[in-house]
């Protein structure tokens, strides 16, 4: 009582209404903080086994142009991976008849590729659900991986890791990064990603499993046919794979997440800020249908993050030295922690070079998540049929 009667005499009820919110918000960060840490320490191999090991596995991936990158350079980093037994299906989506013939020659070389095709009529566009769909269709195994076109993985064991979940359970979930290139730009850019990433990975690492990444995910036919979900939801969307079909089949008996540095998979990165800006547009647009407390999560941390710097901002200029230079020391430790959490997650997830980038985002990320907020209350065309 007479530690209050002190501090209410040097400074104020303002000086004690700013210490009470200065704490509240740091535990609040930190409570947000932790979730990180729940990503960085999970162990999928404490599930219940419920397959065998090294199950049969089909990869699918999805082609909608006449990618020779892909082929060349991508292509044979999936079929010379270091596993058993698996079958690459690869779904082409196009018109022309040298490119596909060029694709089914490979087998000649593979005979664990399949080529499924789609003929492409600009009249009634093809969505990537419809693709994946007779991929699933075309796959002789229960286990499915999927993919995309514009991703290389991190090691010849990717899929050796990633089967490992389908030991522990039908759907599986794994880390998706981006090409790591020069420049502060694309440091951010992996920084974003890794961080929304976290969102996700670690309400799955809790047993709340709500969506995955479409590079880097998989599930088997029997959930895939199951009654309950009778193939992809949201048909009026091109969109929702990963996220409002997983939503749907995906429980905390069923979802095992694999994280490590070799089961993980880079995206290539074709642009700048407008590319990037691109992406998160199109792909934001399946989050209104997210559950309302994975929504309320994101924007409590951000509004306690910017309210906990204002809150010190107010501080450092009301208040006198040695309460300012608590508020310092508050704003260090809080920056401290969170560092080091997102270092574990860094570490467990093999993204490199990103730690130094990590005070600009966190200090800027929430200007940047109210502007691409408005943005996405324009509906995209691209999103819907």
């Amino acid at each position: 009582m007479q530690i209050l009667d002190y501090f209410l005499s040097q400074y104020g009820n303002e000086g004690a209404v700013l210490a009470l919110l200065l704490l509240g918000l740091f535990v609040a960060q930190l409570i947000c903080a932790v979730r990180y840490g729940r990503a960085a320490g999970y162990k999928n191999n404490r599930r219940k086994v419920v397959r065998e090991e090294n199950p049969p596995l089909s990869l699918v991936v999805p082609m909608f142009s006449e990618d020779y990158g892909f082929v060349e350079e991508r292509l044979p980093l999936l079929l010379g991976q270091e596993y058993a037994h698996f079958e690459v299906i690869v779904v082409y989506v196009g018109q022309d008849s040298d490119f596909h013939e060029e694709l089914t020659r490979l087998r000649q070389h593979y005979p664990h590729l399949i080529i499924a095709r789609i003929h492409h009529d600009p009249r009634y566009p093809i969505s990537r659900k419809m693709a994946l769909n007779i991929g699933i269709k075309s796959a002789h195994h229960e286990c499915m991986l999927f993919t995309s076109t514009d991703v290389v993985p991190r090691s010849p064991r990717w899929l050796t890791l990633m089967a490992k979940g389908f030991t522990r359970g039908d759907i599986v979930l794994g880390y998706c990064g981006l090409e790591r290139k020069k420049g502060l730009l694309n440091r951010l850019f992996r920084m974003g990603r890794m961080m929304r990433s976290a969102t996700w990975l670690s309400r799955a690492a809790k047993g709340i499993p709500y969506r995955g990444i479409l590079h880097n995910f998989g599930f088997t036919k029997s959930v895939y046919f199951s009654p309950r979900s009778n193939g992809f939801n949201h048909l009026g969307m091109n969109i929702g794979e990963d996220d409002l079909f997983i939503q749907a089949v995906a429980t905390k008996a069923n979802t095992s997440v694999i994280l490590s540095p070799a089961a993980s998979v880079d995206q290539k990165v074709w642009g700048g800020l407008r590319w990037w800006l691109s992406q998160l547009t199109y792909y934001g647009s399946t989050v209104p249908f997210y559950p309302l407390g994975v929504r309320l999560s994101y924007v409590w941390e951000l509004l306690t993050r910017v309210a906990f710097f204002a809150v010190a901002v107010l501080a450092l200029v009301w208040m006198p030295l040695e309460y300012q230079l608590a508020v310092v020391g508050l704003v260090l430790l809080r920056y401290l922690l969170v560092w080091w959490q997102v270092r574990r997650l860094a570490r467990r997830l093999g993204e490199r070079g990103l730690l130094a980038g990590y005070f600009l985002y966190d200090l800027f990320s929430p200007l940047w998540s109210l502007f691409l907020g408005l943005l996405l209350l324009r509906k995209d065309r691209r999103v819907w049929r």
